[in-house]
């Protein structure tokens, strides 16, 4: 058992940092790359790999879409569209900031799940949970402002590129939330029929702006260059985080796994300093509004657990998986 324990507490933890790591790999990237084909060459393979693993665990019945393949094309362009291609756009336009807003994004997913699970099922969430929401949403705003609220409403520059990596991260909330339609399907499954249909949608999208000339097709010589952040990406954020995460989290529990979700914004902020990024103290506030308000909650929940009847202590399970990443 603890053996198990520990398992999940490491693909976990290897998920997290893997996600906390991506940002700062990608905008090194995009100094030779542009992010919409850096995204289809990095998923395209994480698909075939998927494929050929699920082929291989699960045969080829595993691929009947069961006639529900209009709602996993839904939440496969979701997750492997809307939110792939937006958040390293938004990300791209912002420039060096971008990397400490995507990951701040990023690590909001869960308070944002908790909103649209509310807006969804008109179930109010506990208040000290509301007020956990607002600290975390506080948090996100001192570190995408950097506190100066007024000049970043009336710069479209940075306005615009943050409004796109909201959007992007919604749209993987919305991804998580649609696993629950599909009971019976192993993770494996689900993120490979939903990756492969949402890559499918995000090429067309790409192959339609490459023909309106917005991008370019990559030289090969561009894509050897950036073939170590490709790699990097494919392996860890790719494939590693997508499968480690489904696992870890079944073993952990939901309410445990995501715990570590906090070493998403840490990760990223130990690289951007290593690289000799700057990050001011308004950042590192903001920063442990976050982190403060995933561990209170979490805490929170934990008791609420320990305390209400069986009845309750479902409910709180049920919303707590609505928090998970992946």
């Amino acid at each position: 058992m603890k053996g198990n324990v520990l398992l999940g507490a490491i693909l976990c933890l290897v998920a997290s940092v893997s996600w906390g790591a991506m940002f700062p790999v990608a905008h090194a990237a995009f100094q030779y790359i542009d992010p919409f084909y850096f995204t289809i060459i990095r998923y395209g393979s994480v698909t075939v790999i998927l494929v050929l693993l699920l082929l291989w665990k699960e045969g080829k019945q595993a691929f009947q879409l069961e006639g529900k393949g209009l709602s996993l094309w839904f939440f496969g362009t979701m997750a492997f569209t809307v939110y792939n291609l937006l958040i390293f756009w938004g990300e791209d336009l912002l420039g060096e900031p971008g990397v400490m807003v995507a990951s701040i994004m990023e690590s909001l997913m869960p308070m944002i799940s908790i909103v649209i699970f509310w807006m969804l099922y008109r179930r109010r969430p506990y208040t000290f949970t509301l007020v956990c929401v607002l600290i975390a949403f506080i948090g996100a705003s001192l570190v995408i402002t950097k506190g100066n609220f007024g000049a970043f409403l009336t710069a479209t520059d940075n306005f615009v590129p943050s409004i796109l990596i909201l959007i992007a991260v919604i749209g993987w909330v919305v991804y998580t939330m649609g696993g629950s339609e599909f009971r019976g399907w192993s993770a494996l499954r689900y993120s490979t029929l939903s990756c492969l249909l949402g890559t499918i949608t995000a090429s067309v999208i790409v192959l339609i702006l490459t023909f309106t000339g917005y991008v370019s097709v990559p030289s090969m010589e561009t894509i050897t260059i950036v073939s170590p952040h490709l790699l990097f990406m494919i392996i860890f954020p790719g494939l590693i985080a997508l499968l480690g995460w489904n696992v870890g989290v079944s073993i952990l529990t939901p309410l445990n796994g995501l715990l570590f979700i906090n070493f998403v914004p840490v990760t990223t902020l130990v690289i951007s300093l290593i690289q000799g990024n700057q990050v001011n103290y308004v950042e590192l506030i903001g920063i442990t509004f976050i982190i403060f308000s995933l561990i209170a909650n979490n805490m929170f929940l934990r008791k609420k657990q320990q305390n209400d009847t069986p009845a309750a202590t479902a409910k709180v399970k049920a919303s707590a998986s609505m928090k998970e990443i992946l």
